[in-house]
């Protein structure tokens, strides 16, 4: 059987494997061995992938697991076991175990035709035929009996079953191009390149006769990484890395066939590892919420203990004196029993659909952000998304933003503007200086060594074709296109790159280079180099990189033209330019086959792979020659400097973390508005500990007077933060810096960004926002309370792993001032009115125990009381999450300080507010409605009222007082809001009525018969109804006048 298949155990059979073992250190607990051409193969997990969440044998248990995850179904499963205990409960043994068995069989039904289209698709997967090498021959094959190591052909727009490491293709230099839209929402596709000691391998007696094996990571879900070594008979071990590797759900596109091996199979995929749902960020408001819960159910134990002893001390006391109650004397157990009771009455107090009405509203606001027209952009077909809906809370009280600068604040459509080379300027149309130079001038050979670093260092894709006029280049790298593109403006061309090859054209000659190795750009290193042969055998080292990274690579000996092209880089930065210097070294034969073979072990490494190259890298990296640098414009997107000038005005401190050099990172600040006009800047830029300590103290001492008076800016580089954070000054610098309304950070790492956002995150305490649209600043996002990826042309990764997704920057400020405020303010308000409306008719039963001597009966009809929460004042708390408002779109836009007091309304102190005034409304409602109906009223036919009369008319003027409420906390009166209004209170009234009609048929409501003719006759009804209400309205609407009065500070356009 002539395919590959995983061992288990290493074994020495495979051909010089024993020399490989020598070699390398083969940890068996953190890798995996895939053997050539073994017959005796163990069986490799299944490529069968079951994405069904139940089984037949497995839905009960898992669907009750499920389900009682959730608070509420575990507190209304308690309540309803208690309810079963006799003579326990004042509202019935089924009033809560029939309404909550329904929700499970619904929820039931729906998870199983869930499950059961699912399985439908995981049986159609499942049975797909791909081509697998079998006995020297393909035979179609089911994905599901796919094993590790088996050898598949995979064609044009098929999908890949399973992780794959490319062996050849029918591409001349064996490369493939893949779609991977299934994994990260890119439709770019990536290019992927064989190993060349495997593009041979075209015929399938070329891969019968492959001979060796394969060390690879074990699973993990690391999308855009991938570690292991390729080692065949007579050759050395070859790293393989991401260009060989081929995910499961990715699709081959205008390739026409490849061979590939699996390396992961099922569930070891990296696509179904990713499928696991990460756990998402806890919202301070879930966290309050968690708190006040648990307040109020001690409040209602206590309050349940304390009308129990109650009763048991006003039993003790009248059961002779009122032997018609057939009383019996209190014990202890009766004291319990009474407890129980109570404690079934009070416990809707605790509004628990509260956690259903917010998962509903943070969807729907979800739906209203991805909906937005005004942040939908047209260019790349990008509406804003939302992937952590809990945290719409949190967009709206917002105190610091962490910004990357390149592709967030600018467009990312870079061009080359100039150049310095070896100490002379050159503009962006100076092709006529260049070609004057170049003849039988000083500078000609480091203009030609510059170009050809430009041409050669670099992963662009250039292509001739004759229909688009000449060169087409394509990188998935801005700075990269922009100065290919740019070089052939000066008369400088790459016609064509191959894995092994470069073709460039300088002027009108065509020079041929072999490249060696290519040591790629890493953000530690800051660099990028390439190891090429030149048409006469020489070998030259090319490198490109950041002033900091090239600089101590260079060599000792002082360059002729270095101090004016440091000249020249440093004005580059000052006026805004992205900034890269150019140097290279002759390396003789010798030394660079001895650093080959170093480099090619460090290559093999699994474990710490890149830092092993690095420090291989780094003794050829040296005594470079500094020949020249590019400036190249990036222009800020469009309404950058308003957007930031308006979340500053906003009260919201900006910190700008980027790479760029400091000057660079100052011009940027002052194009963009971070500083503003004529504010001063602090400049920490002290090479030394001790002169940073004392500025870091002389400024703290100083911040008073300079915070007050002016807009301050504080500007530091990552390698001075980097002692700032870790010595005896960290707390006296945070608390410096937390006092700038703006701070740059420059030549920043993406660690150190983490870092910065973690340390402000946790000393502040307050909602942090980090902002970035590369893989880098997925650290950062995960730190800070909200992450907003910025989808734009450095990929998805950033965007696929934040919280917020938007295309533009200028689209933060309606995310904060328009959804975030309101939705804050929504979500607030709603939780206000959940507990209020609980609180307000549930405290009746306590008026009506001290009223009926502590008796433990409930006021209402049992089903009409049960049905409060979950019916009759179901909509309002909707209509506030989802309606309310005070100004609108344009005025919040318009004047982003409305931003600074939204952030206050959600705190402890307004929540017990809403609490007391709800006991306060509840006493008002209960003690007015007994006070006119107390006294006995003949109806008609001689009927007199009783209880049920006056909780009717008690549960009337509730229900109304609670819509009208609603209505008045809307603050924005619209036909959908009186509509739901009506809606309640007719629902109610309807209730009576058609109760009255049912009642020799549903003698389970006997409690409510013949009201309908009672009460709405009733004129002491409707005089009680109005007057509660009426008072009740005019004082909120009274207090809630005044209030704005008073506070609203702001002058609104």
């Amino acid at each position: 059987m002539h395919h590959w298949r995983m061992k288990s155990q290493c074994q020495n059979t495979c051909p010089k494997y024993s020399d490989f073992h020598k070699t390398y250190e083969i940890n068996h607990d953190h890798c995996r061995i895939i053997h050539f051409n073994d017959k005796e193969q163990p069986k490799s997990k299944s490529n069968r992938v079951i994405t069904a969440k139940y089984g037949v044998l497995s839905f009960l248990p898992l669907f009750c697991i499920e389900q009682f995850r959730h608070f509420p179904n575990q507190y209304y499963t308690f309540i309803a076991i208690l309810q079963q205990i006799p003579d326990v409960s004042p509202v019935g043994r089924f009033t809560t175990i029939i309404p909550l068995g329904f929700v499970f069989f619904i929820s039931a039904i729906i998870s199983i035709i869930k499950d059961v289209i699912i399985n439908i698709r995981d049986h159609k997967i499942n049975f797909t035929r791909v081509e697998v090498l079998r006995n020297g021959i393909l035979v179609q094959e089911k994905w599901s009996d796919i094993g590790v190591g088996d050898i598949l052909k995979i064609k044009k727009n098929d999908i890949f079953p399973a992780d794959l490491i490319l062996l050849s293709s029918s591409e001349l230099y064996g490369t493939c191009y893949v779609e991977t839209f299934n994994l990260d929402n890119e439709t770019n596709l990536k290019i992927r390149q064989c190993l060349q000691e495997t593009l041979y391998c075209k015929e399938l007696q070329d891969l019968i006769n492959l001979n060796g094996f394969i060390e690879c990571e074990l699973p993990n879900k690391l999308l855009y990484t991938f570690l292991g070594r390729l080692t065949l008979m007579n050759n050395s071990s070859i790293p393989l890395d991401n260009k060989q590797f081929l995910h499961r759900g990715s699709i081959l596109r205008n390739t026409n066939w490849i061979y590939g091996v699996v390396i992961y199979t099922g569930e070891e995929t990296k696509l179904m590892l990713n499928k696991t749902v990460n756990s998402l960020k806890k919202s301070t408001m879930d966290r309050f919420l968690n708190s006040q819960l648990k307040t109020v159910f001690l409040l209602i134990i206590l309050l349940s203990l304390v009308c129990a002893i109650c009763n048991t001390l006003w039993t003790k006391k009248n059961f002779k004196n009122h032997w018609y109650l057939e009383l019996k004397d209190a014990d202890s157990y009766t004291l319990f029993l009474q407890f129980i009771s109570f404690f079934i009455i009070f416990h809707n107090t605790i509004p628990v659909s509260l956690q259903v009405y917010v998962r509903v509203v943070r969807l729907l606001q979800a739906w209203f952000i991805k909906n937005d027209i005004d942040m939908y952009h047209e260019e790349n077909n990008s509406p804003a998304m939302v992937k952590s809906p809990n945290l719409n809370f949190e967009l709206g009280k917002v105190k610091y933003i962490f910004s990357d600068t390149t592709g967030t604040l600018t467009k990312n459509v870079m061009q080359l503007k100039h150049c310095s080379i070896a100490g002379e300027l050159y503009y962006e149309g100076s092709r006529n200086k260049i070609i004057k130079n170049m003849k039988n001038h000083s500078r000609r050979s480091y203009i030609l060594e510059f170009f050809r670093i430009l041409l050669t260092c670099q992963t662009v894709v250039s292509e001739r074709f004759q229909y688009a006029g000449g060169i087409v280049n394509n990188s998935i790298s801005p700075d990269e296109l922009a100065l290919v593109t740019g070089s052939q403006k000066f008369g400088f061309t790459c016609l064509t790159r191959c894995p092994n090859s470069v073709t460039i054209k300088t002027l009108d000659l065509e020079e041929h280079y072999e490249i060696l190795n290519i040591i790629e750009f890493t953000n530690s290193r800051k660099r990028m180099s390439v190891i090429v042969r030149t048409s006469d055998s020489k070998i030259k080292l090319y490198c490109k990189g950041a002033d900091t990274a090239i600089f101590k690579c260079l060599s000792k000996i002082e360059e002729k033209y270095k101090n004016q092209t440091i000249v020249h880089l440093n004005n580059f930065a000052r006026a805004g330019y992205r900034t890269l210097c150019f140097a290279y070294v002759n390396i003789s034969e010798k030394f660079y086959e001895k650093w080959k073979e170093e480099y090619l072990k460090a290559s093999c490494v699994l474990i710490n792979r890149e830092a092993a190259k690095n420090k291989v890298a780094e003794k050829i990296e040296r005594k470079l020659k500094l020949i020249g640098v590019t400036a190249i414009r990036n222009k800020l997107q469009d309404h950058v400097p308003k957007t930031i000038e308006a979340l500053m005005s906003a009260g919201i401190k900006i910190w700008l973390l980027t790479g760029d050099k400091q000057e660079t990172a100052i011009n940027i600040g002052l194009s963009s508005r971070l500083i503003t006009q004529n504010g001063p800047i602090i400049i920490f830029n002290k090479s030394k500990l001790m002169d940073l300590k004392l500025a870091v103290r002389k400024n703290t001492h100083s911040r008073d007077y300079l915070f007050n008076k002016n807009n301050c800016t504080l500007v530091i580089n990552g390698q001075l933060l980097e002692h700032a954070l870790s010595n005896d000054i960290k707390m006296d610098f945070l608390k410096l810096c937390v006092n700038f309304k703006s701070v740059i950070v420059c030549r920043i790492s993406a660690t150190q960004k983490a870092e910065v956002v973690d340390l402000i995150t946790n000393y502040t305490n307050e909602v942090t926002l980090a902002i970035g649209d590369e893989s880098n600043d997925i650290p950062m996002f995960n730190k800070a309370t909200i992450g907003i990826g910025v989808i734009g042309l450095e990929g998805l990764q950033a965007s696929n792993s934040s919280d917020y997704s938007i295309s533009q920057f200028k689209y933060l400020s309606k995310l904060l001032f328009v959804h975030g405020a309101s939705n804050y303010k929504r979500i607030s308000m709603m939780i206000y009115f959940c507990y209020y409306k609980s609180v307000c008719f549930f405290t009746l039963q306590l008026w009506f125990a001290m009223y009926s001597a502590w008796s433990g009966q409930i006021l209402f009809d049992r089903w009409s009381f049960c049905a409060y929460n979950v019916l009759y004042t179901a909509i309002p708390p909707l209509i506030i999450g989802l309606f309310l408002n005070t100004y609108s779109a344009d005025k919040r836009l318009k004047n982003p300080q409305l931003y600074m007091p939204t952030k206050n309304i959600f705190n402890y102190k307004i929540f017990w507010v809403w609490i007391v005034v709800a006991v306060f409304h509840s006493m008002f409602i209960f003690w007015i409605c007994l006070l006119f109906m107390k006294h006995e009223v003949i109806w008609t036919q001689g009927i007199v009222s009783d209880y049920s009369v006056l909780g009717n008319a008690i549960y009337t003027s509730s229900l109304v007082i609670v819509c009208l409420k609603a209505e008045l906390h809307t603050q924005s009166w619209s036909f959908v809001v009186h509509l739901t209004t009506l809606i309640s209170i007719l629902s109610w009234i309807s209730f009576i009525i058609v109760n009255n009609q049912l009642k020799k048929i549903l003698l389970i409501f006997s409690a409510s018969i013949d009201l309908s003719e009672i009460i709405l006759t009733s004129s002491i009804f409707w005089i009680a109804l109005i007057f509660t209400t009426s008072v009740i309205f005019i004082t909120d609407l009274a207090a809630i006048t005044i209030k704005r009065t008073l506070c609203n500070n702001y002058e609104i356009k």
